[in-house]
């Protein structure tokens, strides 16, 4: 069973494709108002499941963040949020997650939830690292790397100043 737990844990999480992570979520009934859309509040939750798992993926995990010699969090300082159509029930969204940089104590996503290769919603969003006290630290050393050397292939030939 432990090889079955390994594999589905994998699945679930999505997957990465060049700077893109791709997360797919089912619309349950839970997810809808009374007229059988998503509600708006609700691509916000799937964008969290998006850039919870694109960590993942990275074998960035926030509960050894946060139990690490100086715990860190994440939290959302900024988002920009424009809906395009409606998802309905039982519809297969997919949640993309590019990570555009990282600098300081910030770093910068674009997100977008797709629907059969239709455009949903779209949002930018800026997210800081804090420590437990909500103070803004700087991005860990690891995740700064990766985000420099498999996400921003630019900042490896000194193209980009944002990425320091």
């Amino acid at each position: 069973m432990k090889d079955i737990d390994y594999l589905v844990e994998g699945a679930l999480s999505g997957f990465i494709d060049g700077r893109t992570h791709s997360l797919p979520i089912r619309v349950y009934y839970e997810d809808t108002d009374f007229s059988g859309v998503v509600y708006y509040a609700n691509y916000l939750k799937y964008f969290e499941r998006g850039r919870s798992d694109f960590m993942r993926c990275l074998d960035i995990h926030h509960s050894e963040l946060a139990k690490g010699e100086d715990p860190l969090a994440f939290a959302v300082a900024e988002v920009t949020v424009q809906y395009k159509a409606p998802a309905r029930i039982d519809d297969v969204l997919w949640v993309r997650s590019e990570i555009d940089y990282g600098q300081g104590a910030r770093f910068y996503l674009t997100q977008r939830i797709e629907c059969k290769g239709k455009l949903l919603c779209a949002g930018k969003l800026q997210l800081v690292c804090i420590d437990m006290a909500s103070r803004p630290r700087r991005l860990p050393k690891s995740l700064l790397d990766i985000v420099r050397t498999k996400f921003l292939p630019e900042y490896r030939r000194g193209d980009v100043t944002a990425a320091s």
